[in-house]
């Protein structure tokens, strides 16, 4: 259970969790090559898939856990705005962390690129060059690329200014350990 300050052992493990992916996760894009046309899928293009599905996987558990696990209740003098904003971040945070590996997927589906997960093919989303998806990619890499990173920027700065600024212990709720 959550205590009246932190969050639980597995809320804070899954944060976590995604938080390692998604350091992965971006590793692997900013090192695997261009997907053109003709673009081999390669070890990396196939590591990027492949946690793409994993941080999909982990983000619907991690939702299925906000959803029938109470959050601890926001600390004492934190002004409305900053209870707000945590709020919108970390909903448009959760949306991005579902929408942005589907729409990598059905680009890999579009490009006829197969996404094999432990031996295991998984299905198409959509036909190979199937009219009206080509946009997916290019979506996908935006949403990453600028609304991603800058969101988690941002939620980065937050802890840190809750840590040494404000000195409230926002920041040590979601911390591995006992708070």
């Amino acid at each position: 259970m959550a205590n009246a300050r932190g969050y639980t052992a597995t809320a804070k493990w899954l944060h976590w969790l995604v938080v390692a992916l998604l350091i992965a996760q971006f590793i692997f894009a900013w090192t695997m090559p261009h997907i053109g046309r003709n673009t081999p899928v390669t070890t990396m293009i196939s590591l990027h898939f492949t946690f793409g599905i994993i941080v999909l996987a982990v983000a619907a558990v991690r939702l299925s856990w906000r959803a029938t696990h109470k959050e601890p209740a926001p600390l004492d003098g934190l002004p409305p705005w900053q209870l707000l904003s945590a709020r919108v971040m970390h909903w448009l945070l959760y949306i991005l962390l579902v929408v942005v590996p589907i729409l990598g997927w059905i680009n890999a589906s579009w490009r006829g690129m197969p996404i094999v997960m432990f031996g295991v093919e998984l299905p198409k989303l959509v036909a190979t060059r199937a009219p009206g998806w080509r946009w997916t990619g290019d979506v996908h890499a935006l949403l990453s690329n600028y609304l991603m990173l800058t969101l988690v920027g941002l939620h980065v700065l937050a802890g840190l200014y809750h840590y040494f600024i404000r000195r409230d212990g926002v920041m040590q709720r979601m911390l591995p350990g006992k708070w």
